[in-house]
């Protein structure tokens, strides 16, 4: 049987590199920091803030040639005889866990809202990955079918109100911190009404890592807009291609705002990491987490500044506090690539990210494509591929992808290319389906696709 997991955060992680845990059906508690907190363990008072970043700067990017693959698609579970009704938690629970392991042995997560996320094992390539994943997925799609629910890749819930439905206690303590500082309304709604595909790469050799890291932010932009599937959120139409992305800008950037590149990669991840404010203090012989609400940088708490849960942090501490910071681009050891929206081009979307970053000739016409574009986060947010430059480089981007594609994924990587060139994104569809017969049938539309 699949066991239900809720404590891995809101964006999990499967590893792109041999490993136990990631061909795992069983929890991914975010590495051996957390399991030993889940015992209680919280042994070890870091020495001070020097050892914190070092610490971080050690498992920042792990040396490894591009190659393997990993990839999570998330979608929205919908009732289809009342798609404008969340699924009540215990009904979502209750099919997963009668579950039994998928054909390419995914792991099956829950997300706050009701979410349903696949996260699979690393493929030896983008088609591998995406093979298995898709298996799963029609594993999956058939029995919630059989059970009255769809899925839906898109990334955000066109028709329904945020609401949390998961009990769990790092998701209540992650509600109360969002409140406290001020983003009520956009941390409810990423947790719970956004939806993403996200690609775990290798982080190359030493000599590789800073251009890799640099390309896998200046393609962000561009693939915002080609994915963007999220013109509507909660009945409405935001007047964003990507309401996903615009929900995150409007979250804490300290927190989910991206490297800048201006130097070492693991050495600004270090920094990043002790800047960010602590979120949550996990008190593991109760198996909840506090909410932090105020704004205390984690160097603050590794310097002893201010105590929090009554104590200074340990490592443990150190790497829970990592799974809290969203940054488009997370180091992990690999380069965990999260700024593309869920949809029913998914397949093609992330045969075209892996390869504009692991195809060496790909990669270097990315990058001269993406150069008059760098940082415009916000615009492919709200323009999409109705900005001019945005639509330029995306168009460049995908003939530079269209035939170094795995062999597999061409055809619908072409047709992919097709609606680029057109300026044509998958928020069109959501759109139209939404003013013909309104959000609730956008939503129901979404678990028909074929994916």
């Amino acid at each position: 049987m699949c066991k239900v997991v809720t404590e891995d955060g809101p964006r999990s992680a499967s590893r792109p590199r041999t490993d136990p845990r990631s061909s795992s059906t069983g929890p991914d508690l975010e590495g051996v920091a957390v399991a030993m907190s889940v015992h209680g363990e919280h042994v070890g008072e870091l020495a001070g803030v020097d050892e914190a970043r070092e610490h971080v700067r050690r498992g920042a990017l792990a040396p490894a040639a591009p190659g393997p693959v990993g990839l999570e698609l998330e979608a929205h579970l919908v009732d289809r005889a009342h798609p404008g009704r969340r699924v009540p938690w215990a009904r979502i629970t209750g099919l997963v866990e009668d579950l039994g392991p998928l054909p390419g042995r995914s792991r099956v997560t829950l997300e706050p809202g009701g979410q349903v996320e696949l996260s699979g094992p690393p493929g030896d390539d983008v088609a591998a990955a995406v093979a298995g994943l898709r298996a799963d997925a029609a594993v999956l799609r058939s029995v919630l079918g059989a059970a009255g629910l769809g899925l839906a890749p898109l990334g955000t819930d066109p028709a329904r109100p945020a609401a949390r439905v998961s009990p769990g206690p790092r998701y209540a303590a992650m509600e109360q911190h969002f409140t406290a500082v001020g983003c009520p309304v956009a941390g409810a709604a990423m947790m719970t009404s956004t939806a993403s595909v996200q690609l775990n790469l290798e982080a190359g050799t030493p000599a590789e890592q800073h251009d890799r890291v640099a390309l896998a932010h200046a393609l962000g932009p561009v693939l915002v807009a080609v994915s963007a599937s999220s013109p509507m959120l909660a009945g409405r139409e935001t007047g964003w291609a990507s309401t996903r992305q615009q929900i995150w800008g409007d979250l804490d950037q300290a927190r989910c705002g991206p490297l800048l590149g201006r130097r070492d990669p693991a050495e600004e991840w270090a920094d990043y990491a002790l800047a960010a404010p602590v979120m949550l203090v996990r008190f593991t012989d109760e198996g909840g987490a506090e909410p932090v609400t105020g704004r205390v940088p984690f160097a603050d708490w590794a310097a002893g500044t201010t105590l929090l849960g009554g104590r200074r942090p340990s490592a443990a501490d150190l790497d829970y506090h990592l799974t809290t910071l969203f940054p488009p681009v997370r180091l992990r050891g690999f380069l965990e690539v999260r700024y593309l929206d869920a949809g029913p081009a998914w397949p093609a979307v992330a045969a075209v990210a892996a390869t504009l970053l692991d195809d060496p000739d790909a990669a270097d016409a990315a990058a001269a494509a993406c150069l008059p574009v760098v940082g415009r986060w916000t615009a492919a947010a709200r323009l999409g591929l109705t900005d001019p430059a945005l639509h330029a480089a995306a168009r460049d981007c995908l003939a530079a992808a269209a035939d170094r594609v795995p062999a597999d994924l061409r055809t619908a990587v072409h047709a992919l290319a097709e609606q680029v060139e057109a300026g044509t994104g998958p928020g069109a569809a959501v759109l139209t389906t939404a003013r013909a017969h309104g959000p609730e049938a956008a939503l129901l539309a979404a678990t028909e696709e074929d994916q």
